[in-house]
């Protein structure tokens, strides 16, 4: 099957209400999910401080060096724990409420996070630092679900690439904006962290108010609603055009090849045979997103380039030149995924990122006799985020929505969110003490793991650029047992390029 568009089914081109939904379901959501990334590094120093009077104040003694460490580990790695607890009801409430109705609700949880965390300096309680944390947590648990989601599903198939990279542009832009607003001239200073912490609810805000006036998902609308009339109408209010039945008649071949199986529960899953490369697949791509060591560096910026030597005054400038280029680099794999495909940015992004991992190590073992390596280990850092948000920041995501019919989709996301909030967990709780233990060597690891992944990617996951969800199926199917490899793998070149250009995967029985 080649690569070439097909310009019959669910093409189409960008309208303004596709852009509006893009731009505000990121906006409100997945921009949080960045922003509670990068938010506990600028004021780490404030709120250490905070626990360590606090806990003076109630029981007449500080916290230990390792028990402080512990606390402030467990406020960094508790959003994950959060976002865990969050991907788990998403089939259910995506069933429920539909992709546009989870959102919008979703968004309370925005509120009384940023009001726990916003007056626990007031109440002087730790505990609500912590529990906000969680619960912003459980809000991008849902979220970075739900909003691929409803994206890859109102999207024409050539368009799915790119406005499915739109949220990752969203959460770098939110990296971005915690490090600006973590400087010492705006809310970096220890007066304003817990104003810092619930900025978030400006953005929640915005969603809930504005959301609403947007259709759901027509798929869902017509696939497991059996809304004709709604899914028709959103159709049109969608792609801009009044004569849809094209569309419609693919999600209605869609349906009657589900007919005898409705929404499927995350058991049925993982015990069902045929897809059992699918499933596979997003538990790599997933979990070696989170251990790729992206977020040992949005965590700890910070203590990585103190560390690295860079002088004290100048890290929160160097921090947010970081956030800049990773906003860039989002905006160039948005802007290509369409042309060079998913597979070449997944492979690429994974493979840059552990040789500048191994870089990482390099540059710290040796700094001690050069001087000048303390930039090598800048320049790692940021090739680790480059190539992160060129690729791997985006298409897992995209590509968990691509690899699954309606049936499977919402039980796909609870896999595919469970294992990458649990695998950011282990990143966030371990890797301070991974640190103290390996010191520059930990990064190795990471390096390991991200080039296991982009062999992977390379050898098993196909390009879904411009197929239909059948289509991609289909793929899919025609895979052997789970006894290893296919017996037959064939780079197929199209159009002059080669296994990283415009290429797929071909599974021959033999």
């Amino acid at each position: 099957m080649d690569d070439k568009p097909c310009h019959g089914k669910m093409t189409g081109h960008l309208t303004f209400p596709l852009v509006a939904v893009s731009l505000l379901s990121s906006f409100g959501s997945s921009m949080l999910y960045g922003y509670n990334l990068a938010v506990v590094n600028s004021p780490a120093a404030h709120i250490k401080a905070f626990y360590n009077a606090t806990w003076s104040q109630r029981y007449g003694q500080g916290l230990t060096t390792s028990a402080l460490t512990l606390m402030y580990s467990l406020t960094v790695s508790v959003f994950a724990l959060g976002g865990l607890a969050g991907s788990f009801p998403v089939g259910m409430l995506v069933s429920r409420y539909g992709r546009n109705g989870t959102l919008i609700r979703s968004s309370f949880f925005v509120f009384l996070a940023g009001g726990l965390m916003g007056f626990s300096r007031y109440m002087e309680s730790p505990e609500m630092v912590i529990i906000g944390r969680f619960i912003t947590g459980v809000h991008s648990g849902i979220s970075l679900s739900v909003v691929p989601m409803y994206l890859g599903e109102i999207a024409p198939k050539n368009l799915r690439g790119f406005l499915g990279f739109v949220p990752s542009i969203f959460i770098c832009l939110g990296v971005f904006s915690a490090q600006v607003l973590g400087l010492p001239e705006l809310l970096g200073e220890d007066p304003y962290w817990p104003l810092f912490l619930s900025v978030v609810v400006i953005p929640a805000l915005l969603q809930l108010l504005l959301l609403h006036w947007f259709p759901d998902s027509p798929r869902y609308l017509l696939i497991e609603k059996d809304n004709v009339y709604g899914a028709t109408e959103a159709l049109r209010w969608f792609l801009g055009k009044y004569d849809v039945a094209d569309v419609i008649e693919e999600m209605r071949e869609e349906q009657r090849s589900l007919a005898s199986v409705k929404t499927v529960s995350v058991w049925y899953l993982l015990t069902d045979r045929s897809v059992r490369w699918q499933v596979l697949s997003i538990a790599v791509i997933n979990m070696g997103m989170q251990l790729s060591g992206i977020d040992a560096i949005w965590f700890y910026t910070n203590v990585i380039f103190e560390n690295a030597g860079i002088p004290d005054p100048e890290i929160p400038y160097t921090t947010v030149g970081t956030g800049a280029i990773e906003v860039v680099a989002g905006l160039i794999g948005c802007f290509t995924i369409e042309k060079l495909g998913r597979r070449p940015l997944m492979i690429v992004g994974f493979f840059f990122m552990g040789i500048c991992c191994s870089g990482i190590t390099m540059s710290l073992v040796m700094q001690a006799n050069v001087s000048w390596m303390r930039y090598v280990s800048v320049a790692c850092v940021i090739g680790i985020i480059a190539g992160f948000c060129m690729g791997p920041a985006g298409v897992p995501f995209l590509m968990t929505a691509e690899l699954f019919k309606q049936s499977h989709r919402p039980a796909a996301y609870i896999v595919g969110g469970s294992l990458n909030w649990l695998s950011n967990f282990t990143i966030g709780f371990v890797f301070p003490f991974l640190q103290m233990s390996a010191g520059a060597f930990s990064y190795l690891v990471f390096c390991g793991i991200c080039l296991l992944v982009a062999l992977y990617v390379y050898f098993i996951i196909p390009e879904t650029k411009n197929k239909t969800f059948m289509e991609i199926s289909h793929i899919f199917a025609s895979r052997h047992s789970f006894s290893g490899l296919p017996d037959s793998v064939k780079m197929v070149k199209f159009n002059g390029y080669g296994a990283l250009g415009n290429s797929s995967l071909e599974f021959s029985s033999s």
